[in-house]
């Protein structure tokens, strides 16, 4: 007896979310300065909760690359481009309240200190790298493209944890999702809070879609 696999459920083609879960109208893409490439690991996911493709839906200048390795940053963006004019947020085993406590946004050295001129190393990117997936995942990523060493890394250590909250648990208090990460890096860089407020716009009612979407199946079941 051969059994056929159910279809999958159609996802949107730009946030790759279920029709529920879907919150694209109304994200008017915002001009940035600074490009956003997100490096997305092939076994992430987390289709429902995930936030890559949502991220990049708010800027003109951003891209998602799904796979595990490319030979250069080049060749991930696909167009020229030079790795030591770029940053990559990696957290990695850092802890970025015993670097510089208080600070949200810091440049560490190939030693993973502080590096001792911030306002230089993060004024000229053209560009940040975000690695999506989860902490292995990630850490995958940072070895397997060797390239990454040659930008500039970059920790985060925010003031308040991930919106996600109780929906989804984060390995350390500075791991937050890749919207998150992706609000406060770019409007510190650029200084320009509207693009945090836009991006947690646009997280809040897919956190928000997604808990009424829980409620009502409890409610169906039940």
């Amino acid at each position: 007896m051969t059994t056929t696999a159910a279809p999958s459920a159609p996802v949107c083609p730009r946030c790759h979310k279920v029709p529920p879960l879907c919150v694209c109208t109304g994200i008017v893409p915002l001009d940035n300065r600074i490009g956003v490439l997100i490096i997305q690991h092939p076994q992430e996911q987390d289709v429902d909760l995930g936030t890559a493709h949502l991220t990049a839906l708010h800027f003109r200048n951003a891209a998602v690359r799904v796979g595990l390795s490319w030979p250069s940053l080049a060749k991930a963006l696909g167009r020229p481009a030079d790795p030591k004019h770029w940053g990559t947020l990696y957290l990695g085993s850092v802890k970025p309240a015993s670097l510089l406590p208080g600070q949200d946004v810091i440049a560490l050295t190939r030693k993973g200190a502080a590096h001792p001129d911030q306002r230089g190393q993060l004024a000229g990117l053209e560009g940040v790298i975000l690695l999506d997936g989860t902490w292995s995942q990630a850490k995958a990523l940072w070895w397997r493209n060797p390239w990454l060493i040659k930008t500039t890394r970059i920790v985060l250590g925010p003031h308040r944890p991930s919106r996600y909250g109780k929906l989804r648990r984060e390995a350390r208090r500075e791991a937050i999702s890749t919207l998150e990460a992706t609000a406060l890096l770019l409007s510190k860089l650029e200084n320009r809070p509207e693009i945090a407020d836009a991006l947690h716009a646009g997280f809040d009612k897919l956190l928000d879609r997604y808990r009424e979407r829980e409620k009502a199946t409890r409610t169906s079941v039940g």
